[in-house]
């Protein structure tokens, strides 16, 4: 029995020996950081860094993650149909400044240009007329300072009489002008050269949108458009509200809208006309951050005032973690989850019982990638 006792001492020992090995190797093969972070306090809770998102607003637009503000609901209330328009001065429809036919066609359908660029050549019999009217009167002006400059000095010679040098001068002066406005002539047509060609170019840099010249065209003068330039990045927001919209927003104030009822475009006011004979208001809104393409269909909701409901989101806003609604609230650098309490859903808006306050901003359309993204860093830690 003591030999017996004996070995089974001694297996133990062994066990114990092997055990307290496996555990030190483990001990030095985690990473310094993961080490150091094992010697800290045992009550820190590493889930408050674990449902943060590290995401720049740039970051953020790009991946489709929009931000909104926090509002409240009740009060006078609009829903406004609008759409995305390009802003004053951001398109012009280039007409050709005299009739011919198109020589060449410069650009394509979709075509980046810059100001001044040309978009297609015409030959037309007007432009080389209305130069060959410039070069004439350039040469009368040239005859008539001759002819000036003679008589200026036969009258100082005392061969001519003042009246006679009076009106070789007045000469001049008839031929310049007709000259400006042959030049003039020659400008608005768009400088053609002898043989009448003539470049129309963009007077805006932006990207063709609208091409209806083809080579071989004849242009006439009760059609001469041509093009259709447009920079798509000067945008703006165009609602059309009831009069008793004029007494709720006012310049300035901040719209939430909608584009094809999921994501978020936030827009700041910048003027609201007058009433016109429809009874429409027209409300213009700068589109904050990265807006949709002119063209598309737009809604917003206009509240009277800051509103004493309760506070509302986007129903797209609130995410499902770990069985509790959440909202992901921007920080500085990033999304930060947070639960909250919900209440009624109503068109698209859901209320917030408890757990924002006003101001705060969160994601709303695209909430559910900051989901997803915080589910494969979770996942990625668990392993």
């Amino acid at each position: 029995m003591t030999l017996k006792k004996h070995w089974l001492m001694s297996g133990a020992a062994v066990v114990i020996a092997l055990g307290a090995g496996f555990g030190a190797a483990r001990l030095m093969e985690r990473p310094p950081a993961e080490a150091d972070h094992a010697e800290a306090d045992g009550h820190a809770d590493p889930s408050a860094e674990a449902a943060f998102v590290a995401l720049t607003p740039q970051a953020a637009a790009r991946a489709g993650v929009s931000v909104v503000a926090v509002q409240r609901g009740g009060g006078a209330e609009l829903k406004l149909p609008g759409r995305v328009a390009f802003a004053p001065g951001a398109e012009a429809v280039v007409d050709a400044p005299l009739g011919g036919a198109v020589v060449r066609v410069h650009v394509g359908l979709g075509d980046r240009v810059a100001a001044g660029s040309p978009l297609i050549t015409v030959r037309s019999p007007d432009g080389a007329a209305s130069r060959a009217d410039a070069d004439a009167a350039g040469a009368t002006v040239e005859a008539a300072r001759a002819a000036e400059r003679r008589d200026r000095t036969l009258f100082e010679q005392g061969w001519v009489s003042q009246a006679r040098l009076d009106v070789t001068a007045a000469e001049t002066r008839r031929a310049e002008a007709q000259h400006r406005a042959a030049r003039a002539r020659v400008g608005a047509f768009g400088a053609p050269g002898s043989d009448g060609l003539t470049v129309v170019r963009s007077p805006i840099a932006g990207v063709v949108t609208r091409l209806s010249a083809a080579p071989g065209q004849v242009l006439h003068e009760e059609a001469l458009q041509v093009a259709a330039v447009a920079d798509p990045g000067r945008v703006e927001l165009l609602f059309e509200a009831p009069p008793a919209a004029a007494a709720i927003l006012k310049v300035g104030d901040r719209l939430e809208s909608t584009v094809a009822g999921s994501r978020v475009v936030s827009g700041v006011v910048i003027a609201i006309a007058p009433a016109n004979a429809n009874g429409v208001v027209i409300v213009r809104a700068r589109p904050s951050g990265d807006a949709p393409p002119a063209g598309s269909v737009v809604s917003a909701r206009v509240s009277a005032g800051a509103g004493t409901g309760t506070p509302v989101a986007p129903l797209d806003a609130v995410q499902t973690l770990e069985g509790t609604p959440s909202v992901f609230v921007q920080e500085n650098g990033g999304f930060r989850a947070r639960p909250v309490v919900t209440g009624r859903t109503s068109d698209g808006r859901i209320e917030i019982v408890s757990g924002l306050t006003d101001g705060e901003r969160i994601a709303g359309a695209g909430a559910f990638l900051l989901k997803a993204e915080l589910a494969k860093g979770e996942a990625e830690h668990g392993h």
